[in-house]
């Protein structure tokens, strides 16, 4: 969405205001990015980060309530204003501790998206969320939550929840070795596991067909 910008790591998500709009257009658009994309941002660590904006007390405090019913931890602001970083201060906000940037160089004709690799086994009670894909070299155990906003890769068994395209992208797609999740979501559709258990021990991709999600064979069409 025009003015709002979404980056995952593994600290947690950094949320970026634009600076061209008004403080209301991007008050608003945000409210609507956080309720289409409900489930990606619930329990979510995020970092706000306005540049150079001016910002009041009150501005602090009218991007802050609508974070937090919503359940969005604020780990912190980042702003390069002093009287900001003053006004953050003034209304009871923290500042976050700046990160180093790394860049690489990318073709022009490829399109770059980031990912987070994991190398451990997620067990019950384990939730990470990111923005752009996620690849487990692992299980997911049931009770386990693996959310992304592109696709997810588990190389091993799938058997908790797993929610790709989490920002409202339907070409993401879910790979497992053995794909038997409690629940898989892409983009706002929902697939369950059906009744009786399945044994396919082959690896399995999931993805949108038509208006549903349908699971064929990982190396289909390759």
């Amino acid at each position: 969405m025009k003015g709002i910008a979404i980056k995952g790591s593994k600290s947690g998500l950094r949320l970026t205001l634009g600076e061209e709009e008004s403080l209301d257009e991007l008050l608003s658009a945000l409210s609507t990015r956080l309720a289409e994309s409900a489930a990606f941002f619930q329990g979510a660590e995020v970092t706000l980060d306005v540049g150079s904006r001016e910002l009041s007390p009150d501005d602090w405090r009218a991007i802050a309530a609508l974070l937090l019913p919503r359940d969005i931890a604020l780990q912190g602001v980042s702003t390069t204003n002093e009287a900001s970083r003053h006004a953050a201060r003034a209304a009871g906000l923290s500042i976050a501790r700046a990160e180093a940037a790394v860049t690489r160089p990318v073709p022009p004709e490829e399109e770059a998206t980031e990912g987070w690799l994991i190398k451990r086994t997620l067990r019950s009670g384990q939730s990470v969320r990111y923005s752009g894909h996620i690849v487990v070299l692992g299980d997911v155990n049931p009770g386990a939550e693996v959310v992304a906003s592109g696709d997810i890769v588990v190389w091993g068994s799938l058997r908790g929840v797993a929610h790709a395209g989490a920002l409202g992208d339907e070409e993401a797609v879910v790979c497992a070795l053995h794909l038997a999740p409690t629940q898989l979501r892409i983009a706002g559709r929902v697939a369950r596991p059906p009744e009786e258990s399945r044994h396919t021990v082959a690896p399995e991709m999931a993805r949108v067909r038509g208006n549903k999600i349908v699971v064929e064979a990982w190396n289909r069409g390759r």
